[in-house]
């Protein structure tokens, strides 16, 4: 596990000690959960860049599955 250290407003330091006393959590506690989200999104992101790298100039078989799916719920 790595130690970092940041540097906040005195402001924001506060709003988050308030933050974590009510949810009854410590700081470093809510960093983690909001590190773990944002790299979350950061991965779903990625996933989706590659996957929309993959599918260029394949519009029309896209397009021609969509159709399949949509005879095939009929």
């Amino acid at each position: 596990m790595t130690a970092l250290t940041i540097r906040l407003p005195d402001d924001q330091h506060q709003r988050l000690k308030a933050l974590s006393r009510r949810r009854g959590t410590s700081i470093n506690r809510l960093i983690d959960e909001m590190t773990t989200l944002m790299l979350a999104e950061f991965d779903a992101e990625t996933r989706f860049a590659l996957r929309s790298e993959r599918g260029q100039g394949q519009e029309a078989r896209g397009l021609a599955l969509l159709q399949k799916a949509a005879e095939e719920q009929l």
